[in-house]
């Protein structure tokens, strides 16, 4: 009887074919991410931006009778301030935005009063 091929155990790709990448010990969720904070690294160093922030995390509230509880969470990839135009920048990069990103997204703009700048 012929011996069965043996099957190696494959990586789990990603949902949307994204490649995880690590740059100074921070693990990215695509290559788009990490070469998008190898840029802001960059701008950082050269004093245009500072106070850069990986993945800041935004409570996403929904005001009820008076209350607020927290009802999610919406993390972005990236926020820092702009030296220049002395603005707090928040930015996600974004490769396929799905029905749930578009509604955080929404839902954090309203809230905080920003707008996130998407980067592709």
């Amino acid at each position: 009887m012929a011996a069965r091929p043996v099957r190696l155990a494959q990586a789990k790709r990603s949902k949307y074919r994204a490649v995880k990448e690590t740059v100074d010990g921070i693990t990215f969720a695509s290559k788009a991410e990490a070469r998008r904070y190898a840029e802001l690294k960059l701008l950082e160093k050269a004093g245009e931006i500072f106070d850069l922030r990986v993945q800041p995390e935004y409570d996403l509230c929904a005001w009820q009778n008076g209350n607020a509880p927290v009802v999610g969470k919406y993390r972005a990839d990236f926020s820092y301030l702009d030296v220049r135009t002395k603005c707090g920048v928040v930015e996600d990069v974004k490769g396929f935005k799905t029905p749930l990103y578009r509604w955080k997204k929404k839902h954090v703009e309203v809230q905080y009063g920003i707008t996130i700048r998407e980067i592709r």
